[in-house]
């Protein structure tokens, strides 16, 4: 089965503050770059990311990287409106899609494996990984899934297709945390340090190897 991804980069992180949360170093690369790379690593077709906001800040942490970059101009008006830029800007055959939030510091190539896994048998179209209870990312889609997504409302997207058709939907559980563990605040990139060992100051990160 062909998976392809769309990493969603495109949000103001107001939560965090002044810092664009993608940009922050995470075991010595920013955010946004690790999350790209662990996708890549995947094996995965076609990995789309959307950016939006500061997207002159984003952009280069990607510059090197094999990767189908696009912009949202319309990121203000929510999530949904990048998961149909993406979707849109899809180029290669798939038969799944994973939709991916670019804050999963934690987020490693085998979770993507258990997922690509478990969705070549699952009995319905679309995947979304658990932890506790907790609904996390990213979610799996069927490929058909797309056209109905783009052929729909402007405001369609994966939360509410979850959200109206849940005998769509199969929830996978977790063994880990890190589909749920993403960085919003300043609270929540201490605890990430915490758990990495990590002791470097939340600076932005320019240069990266």
């Amino acid at each position: 089965m062909r998976f392809s991804a769309i990493l969603l980069a495109a949000g103001e992180s107001r939560r965090m503050g002044a810092i664009n949360k993608l940009t922050l170093p995470v075991a010595g690369q920013p955010l946004l770059r690790r999350t790209a790379r662990t996708l890549l690593r995947a094996g995965l077709e076609e990995i789309v990311v959307v950016l939006g906001h500061q997207r002159h800040l984003l952009e280069p942490l990607l510059r090197d990287l094999p990767l189908n970059i696009v912009c949202n101009d319309d990121y203000r008006e929510g999530q949904m409106t990048s998961v149909h830029r993406g979707l849109a800007a899809m180029r290669q055959a798939c038969d799944a899609v994973l939709v991916c939030l670019a804050d999963l510091p934690l987020l490693e190539v085998a979770d993507l494996r258990r997922l690509a896994n478990a969705f070549v048998d699952c009995p319905t179209s679309v995947l979304v990984p658990t932890y506790q209870g907790a609904r996390g990312n990213p979610i799996v889609l069927a490929c058909a899934h797309r056209e109905q997504i783009l052929a729909g409302e402007r405001n369609l997207g994966c939360r509410r297709l979850v959200e109206k058709h849940p005998e769509l939907v199969t929830a996978l559980a977790m063994d880990t945390d890190h589909v749920v563990f993403d960085l919003d605040t300043p609270q929540a990139y201490q605890e990430l340090q915490r758990r990495l060992g990590e002791s470097g100051a939340t600076t932005p990160v320019s240069n990266f190897g």
